[in-house]
């Protein structure tokens, strides 16, 4: 018998069924995928945003505070409504006003300082009068007004109603 007749009856090997190629054809993929979800996510949310903040905007946004007549004039209290912080301020003058706690230099919740009777934001050291005008830089602009309204010795604020505003001025202010 021939060489060449005698190689047609010899046993081959089985193909493997997953070669170095096809492990990494699939490797790669596998990595192009995610490095594109991570590109590709980011800007999704980005171009939803939009629709997201004209869905809040249509959303329930007054708050009902029934024990904000206990608070005692010349102070403020800070209240959360959803992810927005805010503060409640009853004047001495018995006037009240509700402001947006989120710092206007970098979005930083402002906290009430009693002691100092002023709002001081712990992380850049902006600070801002019991008015909300701004006393001590890094801050740009007054922190922004909500509407206030007293219905039946209830407050309600409305946190949906934001005023940016430039400076104070007393009609700002709700009388009891």
């Amino acid at each position: 018998m021939s060489k060449k007749h005698f190689s047609k009856y010899q046993a081959t090997e089985p193909e493997p069924l997953l070669t170095r190629r096809v492990f990494a054809r699939t490797a790669f993929g596998g990595i192009g995928l995610c490095y594109a979800a991570a590109v590709g996510y980011p800007i999704y949310r980005y171009l939803k945003s939009p629709v997201q903040k004209a869905q809040a905007a249509a959303a329930v946004t007054e708050v009902v505070l029934k024990d904000a007549q206990k608070l005692p004039s010349g102070s403020a209290l800070m209240f959360k409504f959803g992810f927005e912080p805010c503060l409640l301020i009853h004047h001495a003058d018995g006037k009240w006003v509700a402001l947006s706690a989120r710092c206007t230099h970098l979005g930083c919740t402002v906290p009430w300082s009693a002691a100092e009777r002023r709002f001081v934001c712990p992380c850049h050291a902006s600070t801002f009068a019991i008015t909300g005008e701004v006393s001590g830089p890094p801050a740009p602009r007054p922190l922004d007004l909500l509407e206030v309204r007293l219905e039946n010795g209830v407050v309600k604020v409305d946190t949906g109603r934001r005023t940016r505003r430039t400076a104070w001025r007393p009609e700002q202010a709700v009388r009891a």
